[in-house]
């Protein structure tokens, strides 16, 4: 008689859920301790907490993390060969259709150089009126009185405002303060242009637009009277691109900026602080001058260099924040500014632009465009000089202020 063995619940049991929680790609995690601990030591809600009180994890989470993009999941090498010999043909055709997307991209920006000497003789037009060289002939006026009366129907009839012929000067040359004006109805070039800047761009006479021939770029001219600022007549900045190997369009590279020959006391990149200190033995007091950088308009022509790519550091977030911000003014100037000058002059732009004055740079990026230096420099305040006595700080504006300019 064949003896019969009862069933062990209990052992069966355990056998049962441990084949439940065998490891499987499902229920094994790919970083087992230090997630588990994470887990564990927090509640829900809290990672994020946790994470930043503890960098050792979250660097390691990031480097895992980072590892991951653009690994195989191997799905690919699973095909079969015959598939992924398709699949590579495809990579070839991808690149061939690569190659001729290169073309395209120098061939735009070769008609763009082709066009830009079409607009040359409008340009030069263009100058010749705004400084007053040239006056308008009875054809350009004959045209230009319909593009007004056009326009001053649609504005009488939009506002109900009728216009008014203002006093006539004749003694007046050119339009003046065309290149300002046309800037400051810009939003972001507004937040740009201070109060001392603008006694100078009152001298700029043009702006221009020339392309790169030994490398795909731009460069903006930037052509001023003699004035009491500085002795440049031409102020520059050239902007270069690479060409992207995957798509073969023409991306921002790098810029170069040009040096601003500033005369004495007129340096618009600084200030010049004064303040008295009065030595609390001797009770004699002293006059110290020190320049610290200011805002201007003028830190546009700044060359700014690009920070190592792995410079992860604030300072080197800010830079390349400074980098993108110059850029887009750049491209406004290529794009916008110069070929629609006379609609920026008006502020007719802000119209078609969809733009109004209150449009521009956030003040933190703003922020990031101009340079800034907090070096402390109290190397004045040394031997046997002290600072707790009074003292009194004068800006640049009181101590160096340029006298006011007239156009020439």
């Amino acid at each position: 008689m064949s003896e019969n063995k009862g069933v062990n619940i209990k052992t069966d049991e355990k056998a049962a859920s441990a084949a439940d929680t065998a490891p499987t790609p499902q229920n094994t995690p790919i970083f087992t301790a230090p997630m588990a601990a994470a887990a564990a030591a927090v509640e829900a809600g809290d990672i994020e907490a946790s994470l930043a009180g503890n960098p050792a994890l979250l660097s390691m989470l990031q480097g895992r993390l980072g590892s991951l993009i653009g690994a195989s999941s191997g799905y690919i090498e699973s095909l079969p060969k015959a598939v992924r010999e398709r699949v590579d043909v495809l990579k070839y055709l991808q690149q061939q259709h690569t190659e001729i997307d290169k073309k395209l991209h120098m061939e735009i920006y070769e008609l763009e150089k082709k066009y830009s000497k079409q607009y040359a003789p409008l340009y030069e037009r263009r100058n010749a009126l705004v400084q007053g060289t040239a006056e308008p002939t009875d054809q350009e006026k004959a045209e230009g009185a319909k593009i007004a009366k056009e326009e001053k129907e649609n504005e009488e009839e939009a506002s109900g405002i009728e216009e008014e012929d203002a006093d006539e000067d004749e003694d007046v040359a050119g339009i003046p303060e065309f290149w300002l004006t046309a800037l400051k109805n810009h939003p972001n070039f507004s937040e740009l242009i201070t109060e001392r800047d603008e006694e100078a761009l009152k001298f700029l006479r043009d702006i221009r637009l020339a392309y790169l021939d030994e490398s795909p770029g731009f460069k903006l001219e930037f052509v001023f009277a003699e004035n009491p600022f500085f002795s440049n007549a031409l102020l520059t900045k050239t902007y270069v691109y690479d060409q992207d190997e995957i798509a073969g369009a023409l991306e921002f590279s790098h810029a170069q900026g040009a040096e601003i020959d500033w005369k004495p006391e007129h340096d618009l990149s600084v200030t010049v602080e004064t303040k008295k200190q009065r030595h609390k033995t001797t009770n004699r007091t002293r006059v110290v001058k020190k320049t610290v950088p200011a805002q201007t308009f003028f830190s546009f022509f700044t060359t700014v260099e690009e920070p190592e790519s792995d410079d992860e550091s604030e300072l080197a977030e800010e830079t390349r924040d400074r980098i993108t911000l110059d850029y887009e003014l750049a491209d406004d100037l290529k794009e916008k500014i110069v070929p629609n000058a006379v609609d920026w002059f008006t502020g007719k732009a802000l119209e078609y632009e969809g733009l109004d004055e209150d449009d521009g740079f956030e003040d933190e990026f703003m922020d990031d465009y101009y340079e800034d230096d907090d070096d402390e420099d109290d190397s004045d305040d040394d031997e046997d000089d002290d600072d707790s006595g009074d003292e009194l700080s004068k800006s640049a504006k009181e101590a160096a202020e340029p006298p006011q300019c007239k156009n020439q």
